[in-house]
This record gives C-alpha cells, structure tokens and sequence, in this order.
C-alpha cells in the first residue's frame, strides 16, 4: 500500500505541473489592452483601446461605446447638426501613429442627402495633433492649398474626392462609391479617408446608429492606398462588433502593419 502512493505521488505532481503550465500559456495569450480615458456620450461613455501582441505592437486600434452610450444622443438643435466627442489616445502602450480620435455623431446625418442622411457616427482616427485639426479651414487666403489634390499613390483605387466633401475643422473625404449606400441600399458602414492640403491625414470607418443596433459582428476588408502621408500602423480590415458580455459595442482598425 506504501509503494502504490509512492507512485501515486510523482503522478500528482506532474498533475500540477502541466496544470501550471496550462494556466501560463493561457495568462501568455490573453491580450495587453491599453485604455485611453473614458469621455461621456449620450447615457454612457465612450473610450479608446489599443491591443498588442507579445512583441509589443498594435494589434488593433478600437473605439468602444457602452451599450447606453446610444441612449440619450442629442438631436438637431438648431443650426447645430453634429456633437464632437474628442477622445485621448492611451497614455501608455506603443504608439500607433493616431494622435486622437474624434468621434461624430450625427442625429440626421450628412451630404450627400439620400445617402448618409441617416443618423451615424463618423470615426475619425487623426494621424494629426488636436490644435493641427482645429486649423483645418477651406475659406481665405490659404483655401487653394487647402483643398489640393493628394497625389493619387494616397487615395485608395476606386475612391473619390468631392468637391462638396471638405469640412473645416475636418478635412477632404475620399469616398467609396462601391460601397451599397450608393447603389440603392440603406447606409450601415463604409472606410473613409481624411486629406488636407494634399496630405492623407484621417482614416475614418462610419457606421449608422440602426446597424449598431442590430447588435452586429462583421469584419470589411480596408482599400488601401499605395502609401501614406504619415507614418503609422494602417488596417487591412475593419470590425463593428457587439460584446454581449460586457454590454459594449467595439468600432476597431485590424490587422494593423506599419508604413512609414
């Protein structure tokens, strides 16, 4: 009887062994999230967050509402169409090229009228500083600057540049007519692209208020220029998606490589 839990022993040790292993690799592969400060929006709040892998590079660059975050949105008032919400960048974490992120929301939604005349939000991910984005004006002196053609290596094959799509304060957008908001289908989602004089400066993923609703997960794969204005890690895809668990929809840049 002695001998049998003398052999019994090592057993329970090896038992425990490979059970500590197990917990290691899996603490190994949960994911380092760096979190910017929480900003109110409608009744809840909205953030930042950024996902590296284990060599310490972004994964991912997200915004995440809380579900009563698209409770309690303001409406139009007045001549005011549009509610900014600036949200930081995290403090710690590997830089990822994006300065801030200006969250829009847009209770009637925007030109052009009978396509994005719907209530969304625009995502701007700004490769640009806070003070750089509020100079941003297409009226004056410096308006024939200020609305120069990128060089066609910045804009995506496909995409579009309206005459009628610079916004001060914002920026050019070069559009996707592709997308199926143009083609007789309701607006849910589509990928933007920022410009001000000349230079690519915003990546923007839009997304209407009834498609969050619906609770979605999808992934798009991103048209990407053949370079960029500013050095950055840039997505190849996309994601709007919706965690049950937590109660938050998540607006995210993926598969991130670096251009510089």
């Amino acid at each position: 009887m002695k001998t049998a839990l003398c052999l019994l022993q090592p057993n329970r040790s090896i038992l425990a062994a490979a059970c500590l292993g197990l917990a290691s690799v899996a603490l190994a592969a949960d994911p380092v999230v760096f979190t910017g400060a929480t900003v109110p929006v409608g009744n809840g709040t909205a953030r930042v967050e950024v996902i590296v892998n284990r060599m310490n590079e972004p994964e991912s660059v997200s915004v995440v509402m809380t579900k009563d975050a698209l409770q309690g949105l303001p409406e139009v008032q007045g001549n005011q169409m549009v509610w900014e919400f600036a949200l930081p960048m995290p403090d710690a974490g590997p830089k990822t090229g994006y300065n801030h992120v200006l969250l829009d929301w847009n209770p009637s939604g925007h030109i052009p009228d009978g396509v994005y005349t719907v209530p969304h939000f625009d995502v701007h991910f700004y490769l640009i500083s806070n003070g750089e984005r509020e100079a941003i004006t297409f009226h004056g002196e410096g308006r024939e600057l200020a609305v120069a053609a990128p060089d066609p290596q910045l804009v995506p094959a496909g995409y579009v540049i309206p005459p009628d799509a610079a916004v001060d304060r914002m920026g050019m957008h070069g559009l996707d007519p592709a997308g199926h908001e143009f083609h007789g289908q309701p607006f849910s989602h589509n990928f933007i692209y920022g410009y001000y004089k000349g230079e690519l400066m915003f990546v923007e993923p839009m997304v209407s208020l009834a498609f969050l609703e619906s609770l979605p997960d999808m992934t798009s794969p991103v048209i990407k220029p053949q370079r960029y204005s500013y050095p950055a890690w840039y997505p190849a895809t996309y994601r709007i998606g919706f965690d049950a668990g937590k109660g938050e929809y998540s607006i995210a840049l993926q598969n991130l490589a670096r251009f510089d």
